[in-house]
């Protein structure tokens, strides 16, 4: 995952609601700091370079207490919350070195997105280019990420007309840049989804900087986008090569966030997914344009009038009460540890008791066809018995593609044996089916553990082990007398 831009310093309402494709507002020149350039000379665009000196100190020498990114210090490029002389927030994205080795181009590029202003985009103010140093500024964004209000809070999640909202918003922020001739964003993701003082969702301007590690074209946004549908509609890491498949298929119902319960239209649900389904499209030719994605979202925007302040889950409430910690069963605690052999063992040892209830097939269901897939089943636990995964992967999954019966173990299985073949994307989808077949069973969610922090998307591998040892401790007190 690409570190965090949870940044963009505060403004007033009436700043974010007129500006569009106006110039940004005056700022006051910092009050001491003679380095600083006053923006009133800075040409039409206030766009400003800022000495390495001027950041340092508004970063507080770039102090880790003073990082935002997502992955903290261990993402390469690292973003920090800082404060000018003149009280504005900032937030300060810091390259590596040889991110940017030719500094002329850095500063083009810098310049570039500096010229782009809009209501739906958390806009860059200037840059630092000195020496090896290169760095971005932009407004700081205090209310978070789009990650943290969807995918990392557990009691509290996004309404859906506000899900709605933040799909329309960010398509028109790409739809924008695509009219301003900066149509290719790199890594777009729930994470470079921000929220601004009033909670409304912005894009971050970081994501239009050019990305030496690949190419990235207008089509290629477009596929990014249909993944954080996914997201908004399932309310799930979705890896997105697996996206596609989460739709293929697939009842609605199943794909839609459990903790919306119910409170959403299948009408308005079905016209996203068919949506993401468009972008998610193998050949670039057959996904739409920015301009159709806010044709097809504009219409399904039922609270237009409702702040989204009021819509959007206080992130107050949620930091004031932390989730404790919850002892760990010996699955939750292998999970944990990333033991995969330890996990085999266990499942192993379980075999199937927990499957119980999930298939009731009538006497017309016991065929050929059932005997066969009862069979590749059987040889799917020997191999996996045996440790030899590849074998065992092949099995389960003619076991699964028939279909007849469905079996949260035999998921949970071959995620285990993509996690010891090295292949986490398939491991992380299979745990996902798992809890789609048995949304209550904390093995489905242990394995999601593992499978995302094999990923490196270690917040959301904590969220997946609480949520598993949370269920454990549930059905415990069940058992209580």
């Amino acid at each position: 995952m690409g570190c965090c831009e949870s940044s963009l310093f505060e403004r007033t309402h009436s700043q974010r609601d007129h500006q569009d494709t106006h110039l940004p507002p005056h700022h006051e020149p910092p009050s001491s700091s003679s380095s600083l350039p006053d923006p009133a000379t800075n040409g039409a665009s206030n766009f400003i370079e800022f000495s390495f000196l001027d950041l340092k100190a508004a970063t507080n020498n770039f102090s880790s207490n003073n990082i935002v990114s997502e992955n903290g210090e261990k993402a390469p490029n690292i973003v920090y919350k800082g404060r000018l002389n003149n009280r504005q927030w900032i937030a300060v994205k810091k390259f590596t070195k040889t991110a940017w080795p030719d500094p002329q181009q850095f500063v083009e590029e810098a310049r570039g997105v500096g010229k782009l202003r809009h209501k739906r985009l958390a806009n860059l103010i200037g840059y630092c280019c000195e020496g090896d140093e290169r760095l971005l500024v932009a407004e700081f964004m205090p209310n978070d990420t789009l990650a943290k209000h969807l995918l990392h809070w557990e009691n509290q999640t996004i309404e859906w007309a506000m899900r709605l909202r933040v799909a329309l918003y960010i398509a028109e922020a790409l739809d924008y840049c695509n009219i301003e001739g900066l149509p290719s964003y790199h890594d777009l993701n729930a994470y470079r989804v921000l929220f601004d003082e009033n909670d409304d969702p912005c894009l971050s301007c970081f994501g239009l900087m050019k990305n030496r590690n690949g190419r990235v074209t207008p089509e290629s946004v477009i596929y990014s986008f249909g993944t954080v549908l996914m997201n908004l509609l399932s309310g799930k890491h979705i890896p997105p090569s697996h996206a596609l498949d989460m739709i293929r298929g697939k009842n609605i119902i199943l794909l839609m966030d459990s903790h919306l319960e119910g409170k959403f239209s299948m009408e308005e649900a079905t016209v996203v997914v068919d949506l993401a389904s468009q972008c998610l499209q193998y050949e670039p030719r057959e996904r739409p344009s920015t301009k159709d994605l806010c044709a097809t979202l504009s219409p399904l925007q039922t609270k237009p009038d409702v702040p989204s302040s009021v819509m959007l889950p206080s992130a107050k409430h949620e930091e004031a009460q932390p989730t404790p910690q919850r002892p760990l069963s010996p699955m939750g605690e292998a999970c944990s540890r990333m033991d995969l052999t330890a996990i085999h063992q266990i499942l192993v040892m379980i075999h199937y008791r927990d499957d119980e209830g999930t298939n009731e097939l009538s006497f017309q269901e016991w065929t050929q066809q059932m005997r066969d897939t009862l069979e590749a089943r059987k040889h799917g636990d020997h191999a996996f018995r045996d440790k030899d995964f590849k074998t065992a992967i092949d099995f389960y999954s003619q076991f699964i593609n028939v279909g007849t019966m469905v079996s949260p173990t035999v998921y949970a299985r071959r995620s285990l044996c993509y996690l010891f073949s090295d292949q986490p994307d398939a491991a992380l989808l299979d745990a996902m089916q798992a809890q789609c077949v048995y949304p209550d069973w904390p093995t489905a969610f242990y394995m999601q553990s593992v499978a995302l922090a094999k990923l490196n998307m270690h917040t959301d591998a904590t969220d997946m082990l609480n949520e598993g040892a949370a269920l454990e401790e549930k059905k415990q007190r069940g058992k209580a007398p």
